[in-house]
C-alpha cells in the first residue's frame, strides 16, 4: 500500500510527492524515433567524464534563460551525470512536463522515445544529502533507492522533507531574475496523470515530445542547456 502525505491541504501518494517515476513504463502507441546517429551520440557509455569542482550552466528556455550555479562537493555522483548530460545536449528541445505551483518544476525525459530506452536503466547511485531541497535548488529525481538516470526537478518552494528521503540538490539557480523566468514556466496542467490532468509519463517515456505537443501545447520548453565560460577573479591571470 502507497502511504499518502498532505501539501497544502491536498493528498498526493508518496510516489507523486517524492518525485518517484512511474514504475511500470510501458511502451505505448507508436512512437516516433530520431535517427540511429543521433541517439548514439547521447548514449549512457559516454557519459564518463568528472566534472569540474564548480562550474555554471545556461538554461535557454522558451520563457527566458536562467543560469545554475553547482557545485561537486554537494552531491558528486549526480553532479558528475548532469555535467555529462549538459557536455552532449541531452537536454535540447526537452519539456518541463510537470510544474506544480508551490512545489516544483520536474523535466527529463528526452523528445526521443530511443533516447529514453537507453537511459531508463543508466542509474547511479546515491549521494549523501548534504544540502536542502531550498527554493532554487536543483536536485534530481528517482524511482527509488540508486535509481537516478535523467529526471531533475527544481524546488520552488521550501521543500527540505524531500531531505529526509535522500533527494540530494546539486546546484542552485542564480539570482531573482533566474527564479523569475522558472515562475514563468507553464504550470497549467499542474499534476500529471492519473492524479492530475498533466502529462503521463509512460506515454512521455514511450512517444516523447510528439506526444507532449499533440496533447500540451502550451508547455514550456528547455531550448539548450549549455555550459557557462564564468569571468576570472580579481588577480587570477
Amino acid at each position: 500500500m502507497i502511504r499518502s502525505l498532505s501539501l497544502h491541504g491536498r493528498r498526493f501518494s508518496r510516489v507523486t510527492l517524492s518525485l518517484f517515476l512511474l514504475a511500470a513504463m510501458v511502451a505505448v502507441g507508436t512512437p516516433t524515433f530520431a535517427g540511429d546517429g543521433a541517439s548514439a551520440d547521447l548514449s549512457p557509455a559516454k557519459a564518463t567524464a568528472k566534472a569540474p569542482e564548480t562550474f555554471r550552466v545556461r538554461f535557454e528556455t522558451t520563457e527566458g534563460n536562467f543560469e545554475v550555479d553547482v557545485t561537486r562537493a554537494w552531491a558528486p555522483l549526480g553532479v558528475d551525470r548532469f555535467y555529462n548530460l549538459v557536455k552532449m545536449g541531452y537536454f535540447t528541445d526537452v519539456g518541463f512536463y510537470r510544474v506544480i505551483d508551490g512545489f516544483m518544476v520536474q523535466f527529463g525525459f528526452h523528445g526521443d522515445p530511443k533516447v529514453n530506452d537507453m537511459w531508463h536503466t543508466a542509474s547511479i547511485k546515491d549521494d549523501p544529502v548534504t544540502q536542502s531541497n531550498q527554493p532554487g535548488m536543483l536536485t534530481f529525481a528517482n524511482r527509488g533507492r540508486n535509481t537516478r538516470t535523467t529526471q531533475m526537478f527544481i524546488n520552488t518552494a521550501n521543500n527540505n522533507y524531500l531531505d529526509g528521503m535522500g533527494f540530494a540538490p546539486l546546484g542552485k539557480i542564480v539570482g531573482d531574475e533566474g527564479m523569475a523566468v522558472v515562475a514563468k514556466l507553464y504550470k497549467g496542467y499542474g499534476e500529471g496523470a492519473p492524479m492530475g490532468s498533466g502529462p503521463n509519463q509512460a506515454m512521455l517515456k514511450s512517444q516523447g515530445n510528439a506526444y507532449l505537443k499533440k496533447n500540451f501545447p502550451e508547455l514550456s520548453y528547455i531550448k539548450k542547456v549549455v555550459l557557462v565560460k564564468q569571468p576570472a577573479k580579481a588577480g587570477t591571470p
